[in-house]
């Protein structure tokens, strides 16, 4: 699991927040980002589990709350988050600031 975002990424999409009721289906099972496309789980209140499942990484996962720092998305890992309980939060998208656009269709599919 990253514990730093490289140098050079600037924020281009955020999600909605979701709740425990709310979190869409596809991120509580495995998914991934695009290449290139780096995400920041910010938990908002309660707690989240972020889960990385990729056969590339090994497998870990922590507990993230307002308190600690965000949870970080390394671009085509497959991860899936776990609610505990009553919890708030967003993803934040970021990639290179000079990369390409994507088309809007495609962005954010996923955490």
């Amino acid at each position: 699991m990253a514990t730093k975002l490289p140098d050079g990424l600037e924020p281009y999409k955020r999600t909605a927040t979701f709740t425990e009721d709310t979190v869409p289906a596809g991120l509580l099972a495995e998914h991934s980002t695009k290449d290139g496309v780096w995400g920041l789980i910010q938990i908002e209140k309660g707690r989240l589990r972020y889960v990385v499942t990729d056969p590339r990484r090994a497998s870990t996962e922590a507990s993230l709350t307002p308190e600690c720092e965000p949870g970080i998305v390394e671009p085509t890992i497959l991860h899936r988050v776990e609610p505990v309980g009553a919890v708030q939060f967003h993803v934040q998208f970021l990639r290179a600031a000079d990369a390409t656009p994507f088309a809007d269709k495609d962005e954010g599919r996923g955490s």
